[in-house]
């Protein structure tokens, strides 16, 4: 980025003196631009690329900013400056200084656990120790977000209830840290903390570093560059963008800066390239309620009149998913540059399965997408077993619910019904062939392992409670078949026995969440998807995961009503699907997800109290003043046009709703509404 490019704001903190540089760069102001200056002039003045280290968010940005370097600079130079995040650049210093395996989380996990297993925990309390892998994620938490605290300090203020068990907890710490240096094994907490051993005692520096998105920094690699302790330091950041706090993010590093640096300056700009003036007014007059840690006041570049942003009221939830989707499919806008954007995962669904009804393609990050859930998954090959009873994948990925059945056994199940029903392995399930008692291969045995290799055993006897016409079913003579098994395939008997091809979707998707067989699989997945990370059953998220199953399926039906054949529902949600999952599509985003994008047009959902701001994180250690800088950072996204939305009910959970607190505070609603 030539200086010459650069405003006037950003030509002055790009020729800043050497020395303590802070740059206040709100969203849109061309902080990528400035940093680019900054190296270009660092350049110019003689430093050695070689001497000045860019430290960014994500690789990706250290890339962007290197290649934009490589306009103006030989890449014979470009090269040589060391950039990336703040792990990339310790793993390529130690791995060329030291012997070091970098190893993942979860493959250390099972480490950790082989030793955490070997402890007796002894309480007098009903207060349950932690599981091996939440401790370990305690750990790597603890180690990101202090530095003067010892474990013991920091867990009196984050859990007191657990002290009981610290001493345990430490202990395994210990062996397990004793036998990663045994191995060489290192995690990311341990480049850094090996880095910074080794910047302190090689006493390493460069003339200049240079921090990308400094608000979210931690005190972890904020120790790594005070052990740099370099003559000149130019961070870039915005305090009103700090959303990481649960990685351990501080916004106290921002906050203090001036503290730790005496005589350091403060640059800021003001000018915004992005929004329109009425977006950025709604988004300042929400900040602004956060307490202000240095004042700013931001300018407006673009001219253009593009409207005002708009609120959307609906009645009911569902409702403004598809009210939504119609708005969007009536906009002259390509479907890339519309971006909708949520606090919850959850909030996604309704969405994407709105848009996909009406052949909206959809690009999903930030979340598993609603046709790529489990629940949703398994009800679609449900229906494809009635449209073709033949699908061995569809039969396959069904029969993986059963608790010790692997993909060879699903595959050996689905070829014994093909033989039993004479083609149809749905007739192998409700009227087998009599004459068929061994639908299995025989695999030849092995004498010297005697009954237990007999591959084909008749333990029909073993199951109770089958129904009539499934009780004698050769099948059920399979060795790898238990009890669950037993009942799972009397549960697809049952299904099979109720429904055939020519039944409507929604008539089939109304009834489907009354038979066991779904009820089998749902509350395996709810049970899944409660156990906390202390390996116990959490009751409120378990009922929680039941209702959004219910709500999943409740969508999936609502979509069926316009189809009245089985394939052409299940064309229009499987096979359309590999056609919107990528290229041109409406972004479908979660707020950290959408950081450091734009959007000519932006949708912000669920804007209802108690959902956004999100109370329930809020009152697990979040606070009100990050919620604000959510809604900030997700508003600050549009271009052009911004509609916010909520909803005044949820009819399945039949609860009502306010206006989210957010929407008064920006003026879109006043206490009278």
């Amino acid at each position: 980025m030539p200086l010459s490019k650069l405003n006037l704001q950003q030509k002055e903190a790009s020729l800043a003196p050497s020395g303590y540089n802070l740059v206040i760069a709100s969203a849109g102001t061309g902080k990528t631009s400035t940093i680019v200056g900054r190296i270009s002039y660092l350049l110019q003045q003689g430093v050695q690329p070689s001497e000045i280290l860019l430290l960014t968010f994500t690789n990706k940005a250290a890339q962007e900013m290197l290649a934009r370097l490589l306009m103006k600079f030989d890449d014979s130079i470009v090269k040589r400056i060391e950039a990336g995040t703040f792990h990339a650049v310790a793993y390529r210093y130690l791995r060329n200084h030291h012997s070091i395996i970098l190893k993942q989380p979860r493959e250390l996990k099972v480490l950790f656990k082989s030793l955490y297993d070997k402890r007796i925990f002894t309480n007098a309390s009903d207060v349950a120790p932690y599981s091996a892998n939440y401790l370990y994620d305690i750990f790597s938490l603890y180690q990101n977000s202090t530095i003067n605290n010892d474990f013991k300090e920091w867990m009196v203020k984050r859990n007191q209830e657990q002290l009981q068990y610290v001493e345990i907890y430490l202990d395994v710490w210990e062996e397990f840290r004793e036998l990663k240096k045994e191995y060489h094994y290192v995690d990311y907490n341990d480049l850094l903390l090996y880095y910074r051993e080794m910047i302190r005692k090689n006493k390493l520096t460069y003339k200049e570093i240079l921090v990308d998105e400094y608000q979210d920094t931690n005190p972890l690699q904020d120790s790594i560059l005070k052990a740099f302790n370099p003559p000149s330091i130019f961070c870039v950041g915005d305090y009103d963008q700090s959303i990481y706090a649960f990685n351990g993010a501080d916004i106290s590093i921002i906050g203090g800066f001036k503290e730790h640096y005496v005589n350091g300056r403060i640059f800021s700009l003001t000018k915004n390239y992005r929004s329109t003036a009425p977006i950025l007014n709604l988004a300042n007059r929400v900040i602004e309620k956060n307490p202000r840690i240095y004042p700013k006041t931001l300018e407006v570049v673009k001219r253009e009149n593009f409207g005002m942003p708009s609120l959307l009221i609906f009645e009911e939830l569902f409702l403004q998913y598809q009210g939504i989707a119609n708005k969007i499919k009536l906009s002259n806008r390509p479907f890339g540059d519309i971006a909708i954007i949520f606090r919850n995962n959850s909030s996604a669904d309704g969405i994407e399965a709105s848009l996909r009804e009406i052949g909206i393609p959809t690009k999903r990050k930030g979340g598993v997408s609603f046709f790529d859930t489990k629940e949703v998954v398994f009800v679609l090959n449900l229906l494809s077993l009635l449209y073709n009873p033949k699908d061995m994948m569809a039969f396959i990925h069904i029969l993986s619910y059963v608790k010790g059945i692997g993909n060879a056994s699903a595959k050996d199940i689905y070829e014994a019904l093909i033989l039993l029903g004479n083609g149809n392995p749905i007739d192998g399930l409700l009227k087998p062939d009599k004459t068929i008692q061994e639908p299995f291969a025989k695999r030849e045995q092995n004498l010297q392992l005697g009954l237990f290799d007999d591959f084909y055993m008749n333990k029909n006897l073993r199951f109770n409670g089958l129904e009539k016409g499934f009780e004698n079913n050769p099948l059920l003579g399979y060795s790898k078949i238990n009890k669950d098994g037993a009942e799972f395939l009397n549960a697809l008997f049952c299904f099979f026995s109720v429904f055939n091809v020519n039944d409507k979707p929604y008539y089939l998707l109304s009834k489907i969440p009354q038979l066991s067989i779904f009820k089998i699989v749902t509350q395996k997945l709810a049970r899944e998807r409660a156990i906390t990370k202390e390996g116990n059953i959490h009751q409120a998220k378990y009922e929680e995961s039941l209702l959004r199953i219910e709500r999943r399926i409740s969508v999936l039906r609502d979509l069926s009503s316009h189809y009245n054949e089985i394939g052409r529902f299940l064309n229009a949600m499987v096979l359309g699907s590999s056609e919107m999952s990528e290229g041109e599509g409406v972004n479908l985003l979660s707020i950290h997800a959408s950081k450091g994008l734009e959007f000519a047009e932006v949708y912000v959902i669920d804007l209802m109290e108690g959902r956004f701001p999100n109370k329930k994180l809020m009152a697990q250690g979040g606070s009100l003043e990050e919620e604000r800088r959510l809604f900030y950072v997700a508003v600050t996204r549009a271009k052009e046009n911004l509609y916010l939305s909520y909803a005044k009910r949820d009819k399945m959970k039949n609860i009502d709703y306010q206006g989210s607190l957010f929407l008064y505070e920006a003026g879109l609603l006043n206490h009278q509404t």
